[in-house]
């Protein structure tokens, strides 16, 4: 349980600046903050998302609630205006949030009357639920809540024009013919609420102002130890019992933690937010990359595969999210992503990461009959990046090692452009790049071996490991170059992605000095900062508007997600590991409740930002965890 006061509930910097995430299963989701302040343009109750979260749209943006007892009247909401006043500012009167087992939970304590509101999603159904208990009381007590209302992109907004159409139903309204809102006592309205501000967008340097329609409100009587319950859906399904969502939401947390094996606190924290970024999709299981604004990226999910999937002993979806994947090789490429609604391909790496997680499986879960199924997709990744494919990608005859690019792009992870200019330039052959290449020709010949299946891989594999060797350290010995042969040269840049050069199998580096040299430069308790501190162009914060932002993403940002290779390279050198998830641990009651983030400044204090709630940062926190229960002794 993650459990806040009222110092923290009280202050609303503090209390906004917290997030908290409830997701549907399907890629849409619930999220707002402690405070109750729609912080973001992405904040709601209700967003729908579409097969894979290729788009989501923002529905039931807040239930703003109201309490009356006598002639007293306590407006318990929190909203923000473009003006800079916030009003009503119902923070004030909270006692205490808590999330346990991902459900959230406020308690707002008036003296002598005491309301609590819970809400959870349903899986597999875009449908939300709120309860709202009176706890304590002298006497009944009317309970009120307005639903605040649109539907657009959850990437823009929307202004006041006309009156959106709410067609009233038995029991609530349908706004638009998108969604229904259920619940006690409706009473229809309507109005404008003009110049709605979402903080969060105006330091993105966005645009933060918005307009939501008031529909009107939902009224109960309620006596202590009664509740109402309001519901929203966006499919043709009857209305959901919203304290029922609550419970089931309860005991799929529990039932996964079960599943997972995770018996301490954290682990079971991290296995419920594992969960979060598991979707269900016409064609089979997935992943979304991050929220509130990343959807479905290939590159995300192979890299968050064995965490999402594996160590969470998921292991039948695995397989189907392998064999779904298989089916998107094109040219021996993954596609990359469906954000934008189309199969895009456009990642030097995804394929690789693919085959990395072919092996992860295998070598987990015993199944050698789903490599069998995959053989020829697998083949397929090697023989055209062997020979050549999109972007430049294809093997160096000289010396076996896998180069790519191509002006104008940005192919590796360290993806961000600027007026489509790489903003980090990697073209030539990444060391991150030639470790999966060994890695994926080394475990595809040892599969194929187990199969019995005819290949060349072996040998291809000896050339580009010894290559590797050869060609990557850097001449002073402190660690490898990031790039060779690029087109300026060899790059010495003292960046992370030298660590899979360690911690990938079938790779041949075993060198302390590569631990050392990110330990020293890179490591924080955050992760591992993209730049070392010293190197040009370094940025030490990752804010500002979206330029300012892609211009510091990969040039001195922390990954959290990096600790998981670091964890690999550390423990395959004998290099000390001791306290090295600390700091991630604690950052889960931090900014993105119990999650991890995206990234985090390069300079101290590390200020968490990008998405709050990441896929591969969970992930790789949770397998690094688990090496290093395992490398414990008992």
């Amino acid at each position: 349980m993650i459990t806040f006061g009222r110092q923290i509930c009280g202050d609303l910097k503090q209390a906004a600046a917290r997030e908290w995430l409830v997701t549907d299963g399907l890629g849409g989701y619930a999220m707002g903050t402690v405070a109750g302040l729609r912080t973001r343009r992405y904040h709601g109750l209700l967003v729908v998302a579409a097969p894979g979260a290729a788009s989501r749209r923002l529905g039931l943006a807040a239930l703003d609630p109201v309490v009356r007892i006598g002639d007293r009247v306590v407006r318990l909401g929190t909203d923000e205006w473009a003006g800079g006043v916030v009003d009503p500012g119902g923070y004030v009167h909270l006692a205490r949030f808590t999330l346990a087992d991902g459900v959230p939970c406020w308690r707002w304590d008036l003296g002598d009357v005491v309301v609590e509101r819970e809400l959870a999603m349903a899986h597999g159904r875009p449908a939300v639920g709120v309860v709202l208990r009176v706890v304590r009381a002298p006497g009944a007590l009317t309970v009120a809540v307005t639903p605040l209302c649109t539907w657009r992109d959850v990437h823009g907004e929307r202004t006041a024009f006309g009156a959106p159409a709410v067609t009233p139903v038995d029991g609530g309204f349908v706004f638009e013919d998108a969604y229904r809102v259920h619940g006690p006592g409706w009473e229809p309205g309507g109005d404008w609420y003009r110049g709605v501000y979402t903080r969060d967008e105006a330091a993105r340097g966005l645009n933060p102002v918005e307009d939501l329609w008031a529909a009107g409100r939902f009224t109960a009587e309620l006596a202590p130890g009664e509740a109402m319950e309001v519901t929203a859906a966006a499919d043709d399904g009857a209305p959901p019992r919203a304290h029922r969502l609550v419970t089931d939401a309860r005991r799929r947390a529990r039932k996964l933690a079960r599943q997972a094996g995770a018996t301490d606190p954290v682990a079971r924290r991290l296995v419920v937010a594992a969960d979060q970024f598991v979707v269900g999709t016409p064609t089979g299981p997935s992943a979304v990359a991050g929220y509130p604004w990343f959807g479905e990226w290939s590159r995300d999910l192979m890299t968050s595969f064995e965490g999402l999937f594996l160590t969470t002993g998921r292991h039948a979806e695995a397989r189907e999210v392998l064999l779904r994947a298989g089916a998107t090789v094109s040219e021996g490429m993954l596609a990359n992503t469906a954000d934008t609604g189309t199969l895009e391909y456009n990642t030097a790496d995804a394929a690789l990461w693919f085959l990395h997680a072919i092996g992860r499986y295998v070598t987990i879960t015993g199944d050698l009959d789903l490599a069998a199924t995959l053989a020829a997709p697998m083949d397929e990744v090697l023989t055209r990046h062997r020979h050549g494919t999109r972007y430049g990608i294809a093997a160096d005859p000289a010396d076996g090692l896998l180069t790519q690019g191509k002006p104008g792009f940005a192919l590796t992870w360290m993806d961000a452009r600027i007026d489509g200019r790489p903003v980090t330039e990697r073209q030539g052959k990444a060391v991150e790049i030639n470790a999966l290449w060994v890695s994926g020709l080394a475990t595809t010949a040892e599969l194929f071996d187990r199969l019995g299946r005819p290949h060349d891989w072996t040998s291809a594999a000896g050339r580009a490991a010894d290559s590797l060797r050869r060609r990557f350290p850097r001449p002073d010995g402190d660690g490898l170059h990031d790039v060779v042969d690029g087109p300026f040269g060899d790059d010495a840049t003292v960046r992370p992605n030298q660590l899979l050069a360690l911690s990938l199998p079938h790779t041949p580096l075993a060198d302390p000095r590569v631990v050392a040299v990110c330990r020293r430069e890179l490591l924080t308790s955050l992760g591992l900062r993209s730049l070392a501190p010293d190197a040009p162009g370094y940025e030490p914060h990752h804010r500002g508007g979206p330029a300012q932002r892609d211009r510091a993403y990969h040039q001195g940002t922390v990954w959290p997600w990096l600790i998981g290779p670091f964890v690999d390279a550390a423990l395959r050198v004998g290099a000390d590991t001791e306290g090295v998830l600390d700091g991630l641990e604690l950052h889960l009651a931090e900014w993105g409740l119990g999650s991890v983030s995206e990234t985090a400044d390069a300079a101290a204090p590390h200020t968490a930002t990008g998405c709050p709630f990441q896929a591969w940062s969970v992930a790789e926190l949770l397998r690094a965890r688990t090496l290093l229960t395992a490398d414990r002794p008992a």
